[in-house]
């Protein structure tokens, strides 16, 4: 890994190295927290985590062939170099942080409310029509996961494309810390993470935290549709490129026409000209991600036709709005979280799938005190829609049922205080031809009804 000596990773974490003299000019291979993948001549991390510490497999690490650990114990009866530090989670941005900076590749950052990782998706399938692009894998957005991912880079690697995601004021200042964005993508500002933040002037103060480290005469790609975004006219002497529906942002589209549950076509209009491409995931968010594709496209030199490719190869990712198709049912699996828009807008896509259509819903976290609320009013908009049948699961989805029994009765409404007991009844009801949303945050752990439904 360019850079990264054992001498200088010591020196840009404040630790002490331990261990022999000959080593400390060496780099390291690979950097993991994760004992299972330590290689021979890499470096691992030992984290104190909920279930296990990494420090209890500093001597299996050793005995696969690890150059250095990174440990916050002493450890005097140690069988290769360590580096003694106060926070290994610190010392691993710090690293990042240092790694990033060796390599000199551009950074895209796309952080938002909603929609943050198949917007990731969507621009590194465009930038990969050119680049050789890293991105984000799965959930590894936070201050541990974002230097995991900057580790996974390589010399070869021409782009870098990182989720960053948070909770709480001050987390995306440390991660944009990290990756000193050259390009920051903001998808939208929604009721999220309001436990923390408060409302949505707060989720905007957070998110924004991500401008803190913009390269000079980088880029800023906005969602000019979201009315708190639209009201960011310059950072730092550089104006945002709008993308959007509406024809008054620099990047929109028209001619929009859903086409089922196979995706969405449209014709997006550009400074430099428009084209027409057909989305292959369904919702008009993936419309607006396709949007953000294209501005960042083109910042990085693509032509209308390598953008347009790269719309058009997007693959859905699981448990984000990824489409199973058994020979029962035909299942969206939307399961890896939630919040009240994106739990509306799955529902408004449910109702153009085929046969019986089914939601199986769970509660959505961090939303504050008005968590009871914002349930009842997603419930209240299922109620709007062409849905015949509602599994609802968890005490806030309670006020969930009661908003969709409020609006129309002819749903049939299911409630469940717990996920097991709707496991145990799933068989009688579902019936075979039904397309079956499936969503609900993360901590529900709603990938057991996925697994369900498709061994059925």
């Amino acid at each position: 890994m360019k850079g990264l000596t054992l001498r200088r990773i010591a020196e840009v974490c404040g630790g002490t190295y331990i261990g022999r003299e000959s080593d400390q000019e060496k780099e390291v291979t690979a950097i993991t927290t994760d004992s299972r993948k330590a290689e021979k001549g890499g470096l691992f991390a030992a984290i104190r985590g909920e279930r296990a510490d990494g420090h209890d497999f500093i001597p299996s690490v050793f005995e696969k062939g690890a150059l250095c650990v990174i440990s916050e114990r002493e450890l005097p009866d140690a069988q290769g170099n360590y580096i003694l530090t106060g926070s290994t989670l610190d010392a691993l941005k710090a690293v990042a942080e240092e790694y990033l900076e060796q390599l000199g590749i551009p950074v895209v950052g796309i952080t938002g409310s909603v929609g943050k990782t198949s917007t990731k998706e969507m621009i590194a399938a465009v930038l990969a029509q050119k680049y050789r692009v890293l991105k984000t894998a799965g959930n590894f957005n936070n201050e541990l996961g974002l230097p995991l991912t900057v580790f996974r880079l390589r010399e070869d690697d021409e782009i870098a494309v990182l989720e960053m995601g948070i909770s709480d004021f001050g987390e995306m200042h440390r991660l944009a810390k990290i990756a000193k964005p050259d390009t920051c993508v903001i998808t939208n500002i929604g009721p999220c993470h309001l436990e923390f933040l408060g409302d949505r002037d707060g989720v905007l103060k957070a998110k924004t935290e991500i401008f803190d480290f913009l390269r000079p005469n980088g880029h800023i790609i906005l969602n000019g549709d979201d009315d708190k975004l639209s009201t960011i006219q310059e950072v730092k002497g550089i104006r945002p490129v709008f993308f959007g529906i509406d024809k008054e942002n620099t990047v929109y589209a028209d001619r929009i026409e859903k086409r089922g549950l196979d995706g969405i076509s449209c014709r997006i209009h550009t400074d430099q000209g428009s084209f027409a491409t057909v989305i292959p995931s369904p919702g008009i968010h993936m419309v607006q991600n396709a949007l953000a594709g294209t501005a960042v496209g083109l910042q990085y030199g693509l032509s209308l036709e390598q953008i347009q490719a790269g719309i058009e190869s997007l693959r859905p990712v699981n448990g984000r709005f990824h489409i199973v198709h058994t020979e029962q049912y035909t299942v969206i699996d939307d399961c890896y979280n939630a919040n009240p828009i994106s739990m509306k807008a799955s529902l408004e896509i449910l109702g153009d799938g085929p046969g019986r259509k089914v939601a199986i819903l769970g509660d959505m976290g961090e939303l504050g005190p008005d968590e009871e609320r914002l349930h009842y009013s997603v419930g209240q908009a299922a109620g709007e829609l062409d849905i015949d049948c509602c599994l609802c699961v968890g005490p806030l989805c309670r006020k969930l049922a009661e908003g969709i029994a409020d609006v129309n009765q002819k749903i049939e409404v299911i409630h469940f205080d717990y996920l097991q007991e709707l496991l145990g009844k799933l068989p009688q009801l579902v019936k075979k031809d039904d397309t079956i949303l499936v969503k609900a945050s993360h901590f529900m752990h709603f990938e057991k009804v996925v697994e369900k439904l498709t061994s059925l």
